[in-house]
């Protein structure tokens, strides 16, 4: 008897391609391990999506490793492994919904038969920013509730942990609420106002080198848009809700009303908040430093076992902590952070965000990332 089962979160990892076989070189491939199986009498072994985009069923224990260099790409097979005439069934959370093709059954053996898919979506290393949101599962949604007024969704995930969606998902979304009629609606309130490198979330990997040119290729416009926290740089408490007049205007005079709605200290504030940023160029600042800053935490992970990825965009980022999201590791690694000079917080267990000020400088990053580093090599758990 076999028995197939997710894991409760996923990992980044690495396979020793002496496990692989299919005459691969020497050395290891990239993947997410988000599932195991078993059998009676045996231990359990591990199920793999690799960064060509196959998906390895069955792999040993002893082939899962955090860290090794890999230089290379290439296809590999995925075995399916049943025993007699029993066939245990399982529904993968991670592979929900991912468009593939398949493009080649090869027979490896009595047992084995692999099968060499082509992912339409592509890889990505990071299980999270795979499919942060079933497209399927929001079409279905929305296609059968005629009911939905909104989709309301942060352009990345802060609290959650700084998940990143993958290239196109928010266009995708944005389309599917067009299509069922529904307010494709952005809560930019930790996103908002040049934290991703972008003056919004929602603008994507833009290339604006001055002030915001809703660049046609990257922008996804809401129909309603969020805003706070740095819309005031700090100064004064200022949020605010932004449409047009056909959404905005079907709220009448006097139907809605708030304390301190359009208060005029706060909306000169706001006014001299986003002229800072553009006059101080705060929006390139925030994209060039966190590719270095990303750069940096990539060369330390390669060096420790410590942490096993980071991820963000601009000045929103985090690293991943090698360790169960119940554990205290990374709430001990911040206070060891801190005792070094450096403020950070966990959120969701073993994950750590790094959200400096916009006016942080290179100088400045650099000496966090050698307090990180520091900090790292002489933690213990």
């Amino acid at each position: 008897m076999s028995r197939h089962g997710n894991l409760p979160f996923h990992l980044y990892i690495k396979v020793n391609n002496k496990h692989l076989g299919y005459e691969m070189p020497d050395g290891h491939t990239e993947g997410v391990w988000h599932g195991v199986f078993g059998r009676i009498n045996q231990t359990l072994s591990c199920h793999v999506l690799l960064e060509s985009g196959a998906h390895w069923s069955g792999l040993p224990i002893q082939a899962i490793s955090t860290k090794n260099d890999y230089s290379y790409s290439h296809e590999v097979l995925m075995p399916w492994a049943t025993m007699g005439e029993q066939i245990d069934c399982v529904h993968f959370k991670y592979l929900e919904g991912i468009e593939c093709a398949t493009r080649e059954i090869i027979k490896v053996s009595a047992r084995h038969t692999g099968i060499i898919i082509d992912w339409k979506d592509g890889f990505s290393k990071y299980p999270q920013e795979h499919k942060p949101l079933n497209l399927i599962e929001l079409e279905n949604t929305l296609k059968s509730n005629t009911n939905i007024a909104g989709f309301l969704v942060e352009p990345i995930q802060g609290e959650a942990g700084v998940y990143v969606p993958s290239e196109g998902f928010l266009s995708k979304a944005k389309a599917l609420c067009e299509q069922y009629g529904v307010l494709f609606i952005a809560d930019e309130v930790q996103t908002g106002i040049a934290r991703t490198g972008s003056l919004l979330a929602t603008c994507g990997n833009c290339t604006c080198e001055d002030k915001c040119e809703r660049q046609t290729a990257t922008y996804n416009r809401p129909d309603i848009l969020i805003l706070g926290k740095a819309l005031s740089g700090g100064v004064y408490p200022v949020s605010a809700v932004l449409a047009d007049d056909e959404i905005m205007m079907v709220i009448k005079p006097g139907q809605h009303g708030s304390t301190f709605g359009g208060n005029p200290i706060a909306a000169k504030v706001a006014v001299a908040a986003l002229e800072v940023v553009y006059e101080e160029q705060l929006i390139q600042n925030a994209r060039r430093l966190g590719e270095l800053f990303r750069k940096e935490m990539n060369r330390i992970i390669q060096t420790n076992d410590l942490i096993l990825q980071v991820r963000g965009k601009g000045l929103l980022n985090a690293i991943v902590v090698n360790d169960s999201p119940d554990s205290q590791t990374a709430w001990n690694l911040c206070v060891a952070l801190k005792e070094n000079g450096l403020l950070a917080k966990p959120t969701h267990g073993n994950i750590i965000r790094f959200a400096p000020p916009l006016v942080i400088t290179e100088n400045q990053l650099m000496e966090c990332v050698q307090i990180i580093e520091k900090t790292i090599q002489n933690f213990q758990k």
